[in-house]
């Protein structure tokens, strides 16, 4: 694999628990650099663009049109050979590029025509989301074996069909392909669309001013190009006696994965982490251990990073760390917490106290959103998380970041909160003040 990137794997955690202690954490950090050539052969990948065009995206009219640029530009971007198409999404989905329902090779001639055919598009009917997916999957079809992603851009919500069938897609689409979602203006629902990027391992975004589009699409589609190994899943195997309580991305966004675990052999199990280039992730693992004699040392996880083999092959491993456990009567050593893993819990309950106390703040109750919101706000100061402390204040009135004390705000933008809840599970690396 000498033109593919070369991975690596970290394991941060204080391994010793005290005498009748359970419960062992650990981060383990991935990283993925350039081939020791500095060259990598471009992998094979398959784009799907997914435009909303139902009725309200002619209100105003500016916001299809910037709908359209982004996605020409987003066609721009593709490097020559990806396979793609364009979808147009309303009640029912449509080939907007090619007419057949199939994916081509991106060149000068085809990328001339599906910008001429995004160029005609027009806005009309509903939304449902769920049936726009389920053609993207169909395309994908045939190409299961590269690079396959997906953006979707709505501007309003699933009214056209129910929360199961929505589900019932994404059930199937999940492990398939992966999906960044956006949403332009402030019309949509968030929790519906981070469903969709939560199962589709990609990322949601507000995009408040249609203008934003070009830029946005132009980003998504230029990382998108720079993924190299598809379908990567962390393999975790514990001891017979142990129990994985959970497996968390917790860098650069929280994700909770504990429940897209594949059993992939005794005492083991996969969980995605979707396509990679030259990038790192940070993963946040719990396991609950039978308690040990004092001086005694196990092993309590044995973590791998695997991608599928050939046809017939077993999958490739393409790095390895262990999670170790260790029981001592030394109170200073037990009671050390790693930073790294305080850091990442902290961040996992920041994102938490953000939704909780904006959903709270919309359902009227004031004193829940007044508490989870200060928590959140202490969570960020804490953790040097600038970009949501900034956001937080546009919602909050701070009295006391280091407390915690803060006032609701009585007119608050929408976009504001729209922004403050898209990122809410945007992480940093490091507390302030580390290294």
């Amino acid at each position: 694999m000498s033109d593919q990137p070369q991975f690596s794997i970290k394991i941060d955690q204080n391994k010793y628990l005290p005498e009748g202690g359970r419960e062992v954490h650990a981060v383990v950090s991935v990283e993925s650099t350039g081939s020791p050539t500095g060259v990598s052969q471009p992998a094979s990948a398959a784009e799907v663009i997914i435009i909303d065009t139902s009725g309200s995206m002619s209100y105003p009219d500016t916001k299809l049109r910037a709908a359209i640029a982004a996605a020409q530009v987003a066609v721009d971007t593709l490097r020559d050979g990806v396979f793609f198409a364009v979808i147009s999404g309303a009640n029912t989905a449509k080939m907007v590029f090619p007419q057949q329902t199939t994916l081509v090779r991106a060149d000068a001639t085809t990328r001339q025509q599906a910008k001429q055919a995004l160029s005609r598009l027009q806005a009309q009917g509903g939304t449902a989301i769920g049936s726009w997916l389920r053609l993207a999957d169909q395309l994908f079809d045939a190409h299961q074996e590269g690079i396959r992603h997906a953006i979707l851009l709505t501007d309003g919500k699933n009214q056209h069909e129910t929360a199961e069938e929505l589900d019932a897609v994404l059930y199937r689409c999940t492990g398939r392909f992966v999906c960044d979602c956006r949403g332009v203006g402030t019309d949509w629902e968030v929790a519906e669309l981070r469903k969709v990027s939560s199962a589709l391992l990609g990322s949601i975004g507000i995009v408040a001013d249609p203008q934003g589009l070009v830029a946005d699409f132009q980003a998504m589609t230029e990382a998108a190009m720079g993924k190299a190994v598809a379908d990567v899943a962390l393999r975790v195997w514990t001891p017979q006696t142990a129990k994985l309580r959970f497996v968390k991305q917790v860098m650069p966004t929280v994700a909770d994965l504990t429940g897209k675990r594949t059993e992939s052999g005794p005492q083991a199990g996969d969980y995605p982490l979707g396509a990679w280039g030259a990038e790192s992730r940070d993963y946040h693992i719990c396991v609950e251990v039978p308690p040990g004699e004092v001086g005694k040392e196990l092993r309590a996880g044995w973590v791998k990073l695997v991608v599928p083999g050939a046809a017939g092959a077993e999958d490739q491993v393409l790095a390895t760390g262990n999670v170790l456990v260790q029981w001592t009567d030394d109170e200073a050593a037990s009671t050390r917490i790693n930073p790294r893993v305080a850091h990442y819990t902290g961040q996992a309950e920041l994102a938490d106290a953000i939704q909780q106390g904006l959903q709270a703040r919309k359902d009227g109750d004031e004193d829940t959103a007044t508490a989870r919101l200060g928590r959140a706000v202490q969570l960020a100061e804490v953790a040097g998380n600038d970009e949501i402390t900034s956001l937080l204040r546009k919602v909050v009135d701070v009295v006391d970041p280091a407390t915690g004390t803060v006032r609701l705000k009585k007119n608050v933008e929408k976009a504001d909160e729209m922004s403050l809840d898209t990122r809410s599970t945007k992480t940093v690396r490091t507390r302030k003040g580390e290294g």
